[in-house]
């Protein structure tokens, strides 16, 4: 599989292998066997088709066609292919989704944005009119069409 943004991969955990631990990295990995532990790279990492993680994955970018298990918290980008299978939350600006993934837990698209995301999308739905306003309007202006009928008491 040919990584993205031309980066170079320069570990592999190949398939049949396992490994459990730490795993630092300033480059990009790809595990095609199993891994439990702790995984953080300053790149990109790939879980390819055999692949088996179970750890939470702090990276720049994502790729993900077998099986994980934990948190994806991506600095750019997040790949499911349709043979990914995620059990986690996924954070990331931009996450692009194959048909036929299978993933239970939360997806959190950040656009890129610095501040809480949640803020940011309840900034936006509360701009412009609201419906009280829109409702309040529709009375006064209603009741500015209609005449005053004189009460039988009224003197004129």
């Amino acid at each position: 599989m040919a990584a993205k943004n031309e980066s170079q991969l320069n570990s592999l955990i190949g398939e049949g292998s396992v490994f459990d631990g730490k795993f630092y990295i300033n480059g990009s990995l790809q595990v095609d066997g199993r891994f439990e532990g702790e995984i953080k790279t300053e790149d990109q990492l790939i879980v390819g088709r055999t692949g088996k993680v179970k750890t939470d994955i702090v990276a720049k970018r994502v790729i993900v066609g077998g099986t994980v298990i934990g948190n994806i918290d991506a600095e750019e980008e997040v790949t499911l292919l349709s043979t990914g299978r995620i059990l986690g939350n996924i954070r990331a600006p931009k996450v692009n989704i194959e048909e036929g993934v299978v993933i239970e837990g939360e997806v959190s698209i950040t656009g890129g944005q610095q501040k809480d995301v949640r803020k940011i999308v309840e900034e936006s739905f509360n701009e412009g009119p609201k419906i009280e306003d829109l409702l309040s309007d529709k009375k006064e202006k209603g009741s500015e069409g209609r005449r005053k009928e004189p009460n039988a008491g009224d003197q004129e």
